[in-house]
Order: C-alpha cells, then sequence, then structure tokens
C-alpha cells in the first residue's frame, strides 16, 4: 500500500553502525525529530548525546509515531528481527507510514516485507547504498531504490539528506538487484587494481608514478583513486569489511542461480576473499585482495 504524500518530520532509524550512526546524524541536522534503537544499548545512548532525539528499547517502541522508518542493520535475518514480531517496527508504525530499508540485503527478503508491509498499510522502499562509511559521513551516498512511486516520492527527500545520488529503478526488490549489480563490478575492480599494483611491485617499478599515469587513462576508477595508496602502505582499515563483502556477494551469486546468470568472476573474487578470511583479514576493507597475492 502506498504511503500518504505528506514530508515527514518524525524519523526513527534502526541501526547505529558506522553507516546507520553518521545517516541517523544527517536526519538530526536537518531538524527531523529522530527516534534511535540500537542492540547495543550504550551507542544509542551515545547517539543522542551527541544529536539529540531519542532511544528506545525495543524497535516497535522507536517506530512509534515515526512518519518514516528507516534500517540499515547487518544481514536478512537481522532485518526480519527488526521488523518483524512482536517487538518489530512494523508492530509499532501507524497506517499509512513508511518504512525503508537501507541494508544491503536479498531481493526476495525486499518483497517479503513489502507484503508483511502492505499488511500493516505501510508502504516499503528498498534502498540500499554504496558510498561506504566515508560516504555517509559526508552525506554523499548512491541510493539504489525499488518499490511504488508514491511511496519512493515520499521517502526521496528524507534520503537527500545523507543522498548525493538517488534513484528509483523499478519495482520492489529492484534497489537490492541493482546493488548486487554494484558489488558484482567492484569484486572484479578490485581484484583487477591488486593484480596490476602486484605486478608493478615485481617489475620493479615506481607503482605511485605508475597509478598517476594510468589512472588518467582508461584503466581509471574510484578503487583506483581512493585506495591504490593505503593499498601500497599495506594499510587495510579504510572501508567496507570483507566480511561483508562475502556477505553480499554470496547474495549475488545465490540471485544469479536462481535467474540464470553466469559470474565465473565474482565467484572467483567471492573465493579470494575467503583466503583473506583464512589470513585472519575479516576485518580489513575489501582492497586487502592485494595482501593474499603479497603473502
Amino acid at each position: 500500500m502506498s504511503a500518504d504524500t505528506k514530508t515527514p518530520h518524525t524519523a526513527a532509524f534502526i541501526g547505529l553502525g558506522v553507516m546507520g550512526n553518521p545517516m541517523a546524524g544527517h536526519l538530526a541536522a536537518a531538524g527531523l525529530d529522530v527516534r534511535v534503537y540500537n542492540r547495543t544499548r550504550a551507542r544509542a545512548e551515545q547517539w543522542c548525546e551527541t544529536h539529540g532525539g531519542s532511544h528506545h528499547a525495543t524497535p516497535r517502541e522507536a517506530a512509534q509515531g515515526a512518519d518514516i522508518v528507516l534500517m540499515c542493520v547487518g544481514n536478512d535475518d537481522d532485518v526480519r528481527s527488526v521488523t518483524l514480531g512482536a517487538d518489530g517496527v512494523l508492530a509499532g508504525m501507524s497506517a499509512g507510514s513508511l518504512l525503508v530499508d537501507h541494508t544491503t540485503a536479498s531481493a526476495d527478503l525486499a518483497r517479503e516485507l513489502a507484503v508483511a508491509a502492505r499488511d500493516h498499510s505501510v508502504g516499503f522502499v528498498d534502498a540500499p547504498v554504496s558510498g561506504g562509511q566515508q560516504g555517509a559521513i559526508n552525506g554523499v551516498l548512491t541510493i539504489m531504490c525499488g518499490g511504488d512511486q508514491d511511496d519512493y516520492a515520499k521517502a526521496e527527500p528524507v534520503l537527500a539528506h545523507y543522498g548525493r545520488m538517488i534513484k528509483r529503478i523499478g519495482e520492489t526488490g529492484a534497489g537490492q538487484t541493482t546493488k548486487m549489480v554494484n558489488q558484482i563490478c567492484i569484486a572484479g575492480l578490485v581484484q583487477a587494481l591488486s593484480e596490476g599494483l602486484h605486478f608493478a611491485e615485481q617489475a620493479g617499478l615506481d607503482r605511485e608514478a605508475v597509478i598517476e599515469v594510468i589512472s588518467k587513462g582508461a584503466a581509471g576508477s574510484w578503487q583506483m583513486d581512493n585506495r591504490h595508496a593505503t593499498m601500497i602502505k599495506g594499510e587495510y582499515a579504510h572501508g567496507f569489511a570483507v566480511d561483508w563483502m562475502r556477505k553480499d556477494l554470496g547474495i549475488c551469486l545465490e540471485e544469479a542461480r536462481r535467474i540464470d546468470a553466469t559470474l565465473p568472476v565474482t565467484a572467483l573474487v567471492d573465493q579470494f576473499y575467503a583466503d583473506v578470511q583464512k589470513m585472519e583479514g575479516g576485518r580489513w576493507d575489501t582492497s586487502s585482495l592485494l595482501k593474499r597475492l603479497d603473502k
């Protein structure tokens, strides 16, 4: 069911991790009344000390009275745990309000949540994000959305407080499948950059000089511009963690099997990330594929 079109003034934000914390902060800075819930209560208390608003004991309590509820948690099961059931947000949301899920999750879950939301007369938009922690802090995330056009129209001005590129791709689940495309592309790019830097070092080249030249040509990419320097230094605490990337690639590969898509490079890079995990690098950022080659 589509939500009404009034501009939201009260927002609930569920999940105050490295992404959700600054995203919710942008909403508070924009003047919205923000109600928060986090599984670790101390983090919610700290957020309120910094940004104001109020923290609540359950997702349901946080959602009560909110025009829009936004979530950014870990995986499908985490989303279900904060959305469904007696203490989930849907139990506390009012008819005509809107639920937005920023979690990178499966398209099947998005469709499941849309049905559950409709049963509560609540709108729903699946809206995974790209841009990492720094993008969230700077309010320049890319947000890919799926859902009813009217629901998206209500969500868009709220998402604009931390999104630079916001676009409705299609119906429910389209946001999540677009995020899969994003992760598929990143996996291949990071592996290629890692191999290039490894090759340059083995060839005795000045890697900074090499990147300065090739980044201005067809090989250039965001990953090259923003990650090559830390990769050369062997610093891998600057972005999205390997453990989370493997979760995302698992979603991509499962969806590929369902729709009969062929992802040979993605499947290979997924296994390379498994190697990084075996090196106790699960919390390193995704550019740590280079460390696997240099070990």
